[in-house]
């Protein structure tokens, strides 16, 4: 692979590791399973119906003991944090229920009176790791986020794979602020691609030249699946993301997903699902996490002719 060029090609979708209770009460460490080395992504699913206990695992420099009961049902999991010895200087930390792409959902904050702090939230994650910040208003967590205390695996649950930052396996909701296009898109008449995948490819300009790509569509009444698989990631400057979107035929946006090049694995996913029925596709290389594009350099999906 020469230096100015990038691969993106397809990965077969990951199976979602199913989490299996052993128990009705669990909290011991969790043992055989694919984590993290320093333990940083636990993220599993809860069963409904069952109460789970977790250990609150403290940061290196962090004192301090906490669990979590996490009680799961139809409409939603109801989280209820109990810790103590946590330093008398400590006034509040906020927490975070963080799903398989990194995605944070605020929980709300836990107040601390003589080094304990007792609090319980409910969001509609079924799937997800707990972690506490010092800091309010995150919207993802990646490994420079300021992290107090992160939630253990207890014994018996598999870890859900990893997925990429921004990404999804909800259908893809247009962004509040959505905006008339400013980037001339080609719809890519999606239906007419029936049941079958198709590939799209992609080729980057500006600063980016030379760098090419794939993507795959898989359409479906209701809905229509997209995956794309980037092999090469240290090519993508430190810092920046690859946002993919979807440009809807009225010239609104969809954010579908996007992959952080955080300098730590050269592979990244995006895979998702909207139930837009007809769109372009493209992406753009953003400094921060946004919800209508901005990256300046930027390229549309054409399709790939059928043999």
């Amino acid at each position: 692979m020469s230096k100015n060029s990038c691969i993106f090609h397809g990965l077969l979708v990951l199976a979602l590791g199913a989490a299996v209770a052993v128990g009705q009460n669990t909290t011991a460490t969790a043992k055989k399973v694919v984590v993290n080395p320093d333990g940083s992504y636990s993220v599993i699913e809860y069963p409904v119906g069952k109460e789970v206990i977790v250990n609150l695992v403290p940061g290196a420099s962090v004192a301090g003991k906490g669990t979590i009961h996490v009680m799961r049902s139809a409409d939603g999991s109801h989280v209820v944090f109990d810790m103590t010895d946590v330093p008398g200087d400590v006034t509040n930390y906020h927490a975070y229920a963080v799903d398989p792409s990194g995605a944070a959902t605020y929980l709300g904050p836990i107040t601390f009176t003589g080094g304990a702090g007792k609090a319980d939230f409910t969001t509609t994650l079924n799937q997800f790791m707990v972690v506490l910040s010092p800091n309010e208003g995150l919207a993802t967590i990646d490994p420079t986020t300021a992290i107090m205390f992160r939630s253990d695996v207890p014994s018996g649950y598999k870890i859900v794979p990893r997925r990429v930052a921004g990404d999804t396996k909800a259908v893809a909701v247009p962004a509040a602020a959505s905006t008339t296009s400013a980037y001339d898109v080609p719809i890519l008449n999606v239906p007419s691609f029936g049941d079958k995948e198709r590939e799209l490819k992609i080729k980057f300009g500006g600063d980016l030249q030379g760098l090419e790509g794939k993507a795959y569509l898989t359409y479906k009444k209701g809905g229509t699946k997209v995956r794309m698989h980037f092999d090469d990631m240290n090519k993508v400057p430190k810092g920046q993301r690859f946002v993919l979107w979807a440009s809807s035929p009225d010239g609104t946006y969809t954010r579908l997903g996007q992959v952080l090049n955080s300098g730590k694995k050269d592979e990244a996913e995006i895979k998702t699902e909207t139930a837009l029925n007809d769109f372009g596709l493209f992406m753009t290389v953003e400094n921060a996490d946004v919800t209508v594009p901005t990256g300046t350099i930027y390229s549309t999906f054409t399709v790939t002719p059928l043999p």
